[in-house]
């Protein structure tokens, strides 16, 4: 049987033992956790670092807001394009121009019959035959004045209706003019629609058989073609009021279209409205903008990148500003860690994301010099 004195002194050895065994796990603890980034940081290692892609960059003085974006629509250069009624009543007997065709000034787009031109030529003969009347008598109440057989009142009554005789068959005559009536022994029922400019068929509204309502018939005419140059179009925008007095003649201007993703067509500021609509509070801004593809179609959506002049502010590149809920951070490069890894602090910042350049001014948080994750931000985010 053991004595108690050796029992006792055996049981104060145990946690001698046990004491000398733990000590080297405690100190792996406390350097593993003395290696822990604190909250709100990531370390990588350098080459962790290149295999992620992580850029830095740093924080500078530059112009920013040099572009000006706003909605807009792709119309026909407005100089170079005429939409064709007919000015006669009647029916389509012929196309003359199928759609894309060239055609020149004056060329036929179609025959009409219309009973109009009939009516402009009787009209014409008409009056012929009244001022040829009038002025006949106006003579003869000259000689018989002349020869004071007739009063004053009467000369002066068919000097009066001469004149008006006269004037009646100027207006009949160029009616008939107008209308290619004709002025002579025959009249034709078929009239000729043409072209008033050179250009291209890029609409047709008519076929044939198809009764057409005049411009000259008192009715509501309808557009029969549309003739025109597409190698050049005009994009009208909408620009708020608060950001007119920013914007030039002659400034260049990127227009995007949904069609075309990633392509970009060049043009010029060429007019700026001088009023503003007063419910949307917008003014129009037309830009000229070169098509030679003809790429772009009028009616499209665009929207309009105006060249501004920009201001000087603080600023770093817009790929390094990262949401994180309801708050704007950056990722700053915070220097090497005792272990050698860098390390990336997540920054609280404000910044002006306003307009479309590649930078954004910063409004608090940052000084220049610093140093900011502009790629690979992402990343970083996940890790803190």
């Amino acid at each position: 049987m053991t004595p108690p004195i050796v029992r006792t002194l055996s049981f104060l050895a145990l946690p001698l033992l046990i004491l000398p065994a733990c000590v080297p796990q405690a100190k792996a603890a406390k350097a593993s956790a003395s290696s822990m980034p604190p909250a709100g940081e990531a370390r990588l290692s350098p080459d962790q670092a290149r295999s992620a892609g992580i850029v830095v960059v740093p924080v500078t003085w530059r112009e920013v807001d040099r572009e000006l974006s706003a909605s807009g629509r792709i119309t026909f250069d407005d100089q170079r394009v005429t939409h064709v009624f007919s000015p006669v009543n009647g029916r389509v007997r012929q196309l003359a121009a199928p759609l894309g065709a060239r055609v020149r000034k004056g060329d036929p787009l179609a025959l009409i019959e219309s009973p109009d031109l009939g009516s402009a030529f009787s009209d014409f003969v008409k009056a012929q035959a009244a001022a040829a009347a009038a002025e006949r008598e106006y003579q003869r109440q000259r000689e018989l004045f002349a020869a004071h057989a007739a009063a004053e009142r009467d000369l002066e009554n068919a000097q009066s209706n001469a004149r008006q005789a006269q004037a009646e068959l100027e207006r009949a005559r160029e009616k008939a003019r107008l209308l290619n009536a004709g002025t002579g022994n025959r009249v034709s029922q078929s009239y000729t629609l043409r072209t008033p400019i050179a250009g291209e068929v890029i609409s047709r509204a008519v076929n044939p058989g198809v009764e057409v309502q005049g411009q000259y018939g008192g009715g509501t005419a309808v557009e029969l073609y549309t003739v025109g140059e597409l190698d050049r179009v005009q994009v009208i925008a909408d620009v708020f009021e608060i950001d007119v007095p920013r914007i030039r003649v002659g400034a260049p201007v990127a227009v995007e279209v949904v069609a075309f993703p990633g392509r970009r067509f060049a043009g010029r500021v060429d007019w700026i409205s001088g009023t503003v609509d007063p419910a949307s509070r917008t003014a129009k801004v037309r830009c000229a903008i070169a098509n030679p593809d003809r790429a772009l179609k009028p009616e499209m959506y665009a929207t309009v990148l105006i060249g501004v002049p920009g201001r000087r502010a603080l600023a770093l590149p817009r790929g390094a500003v990262l949401r994180q809920g309801e708050q704007t951070v950056v990722f700053r490069a915070a220097g090497t860690a005792a272990d050698g890894t860098l390390r990336f602090e997540r920054w609280p910042v404000k910044v002006d994301e306003e307009g479309n350049d590649s930078a954004v001014a910063v409004l608090d948080g940052l000084r220049a010099g610093d140093k900011v994750v502009v790629s690979g931000g992402i990343l970083l985010l996940g890790m803190v």
